[in-house]
């Protein structure tokens, strides 16, 4: 394989990982913006997609499209039911308690997984593609492969096509919805928002919703990715994502996205041009960076804190 060559199937493998580190760095910087909450429970929320889209495959046969939204709207579900029962109480308390709290229950669901499902790894299923569509996956894959000369798999195709419409869609949200205008107005000043008639109750829990599906459907695309799934699974991807967060901008939708694939690429480049055993350092020697040279992060405002 050429440098040219291999560098760009470095770039095609970085930024298919980085979509993955994007979708749960969305759900971050979602929930920070509307909270100031750092929910690190959020990585977690991905190992639960991952294993209701698992069962589904398995147990019930379901095809991958059908896996992939029921694992969503139970994780959906699930952040909104953490939301209310866990965060909600602890509104008007120091922060502090929050993020306590939100370590504890990433802890709860890590184990609490080990107990319900096992420790050991288990083999997500391949060849998730057949009849017509895993024909024209395959076909794409192959048709691509020839005229670029890097190789591009089907599982890479669908990773990036579904990151990028979940993310062109969250974005078209936001920007464009009532509720999503509401949500920045509740991400701006929530004080102000209760005040004009918004329910602010209702936003942040709308914001956990779409959080924690774009969390589920990250983890069914690293299970897809990576062919293994364990209750462990979200750990490293979800301090990786809340890095990629802090690198694009807390609390920036579009920084998020940046950050993602940035942090993606950067991990493949090092992992190929340098050695494997620092593709996780480089992400905390990022953060060590970005918060030393500009912690507002690559998209990020400097903004007054009330005290």
């Amino acid at each position: 394989m050429s440098n040219l060559s291999e560098l760009a199937q470095l770039l095609i493998q970085g930024i298919s990982w980085g979509s993955v580190y994007a979708l749960i760095a969305l759900g971050y910087t979602m929930v920070y913006g509307v909270l100031r909450l750092i929910n690190f429970a959020h990585g977690d929320i991905l190992m639960v997609g991952a294993f209701v889209a698992y069962f589904a495959l398995t147990g019930w046969g379901w095809n991958f499209l059908p896996s992939l939204l029921l694992a969503m709207l139970v994780c959906a579900c699930f952040g909104v039911a953490i939301e209310r029962f866990a965060y909600r109480p602890l509104r008007r308390q120091p922060r502090l308690a929050a993020l306590i709290t939100a370590i504890g229950l990433s802890l709860f669901l890590e184990y609490g997984g080990q107990l319900t499902v096992g420790a050991e790894p288990r083999p997500f299923p391949e060849d998730l593609f057949t009849g017509p569509t895993g024909s024209l996956l395959h076909g794409a894959s192959g048709w691509l492969t020839r005229r670029t000369g890097v190789a591009i798999t089907a599982e890479e195709i669908v990773v990036l096509v579904s990151a990028l419409l979940l993310m062109v869609a969250l974005n078209l949200f936001v920007s464009r919805t009532k509720l999503g205008k509401a949500m920045r107005a509740v991400a701006f000043d929530r004080d102000t928002a209760s005040l004009m008639g918004i329910n602010v109750d209702n936003i942040i829990s709308l914001t956990f919703f779409i959080g924690s599906a774009l969390a589920a459907a990250a983890g069914v695309l690293v299970g897809m990715y990576v062919h293994s799934i364990d209750p462990i699974m979200g750990l490293m991807p979800g301090i990786k994502a809340f890095v990629a967060a802090v690198l694009g901008g807390i609390g920036n939708i579009p920084g998020a996205m940046m950050g993602g694939l940035v942090m993606g690429v950067v991990e493949y480049m090092v992992a190929g041009y340098i050695s494997s055993l620092y593709r996780d350092a480089i992400a905390f020697g990022l953060l060590i960076a970005v918060l030393l040279i500009r912690p507002t992060g690559l998209t990020g405002k400097g903004m007054v804190e009330k005290v």
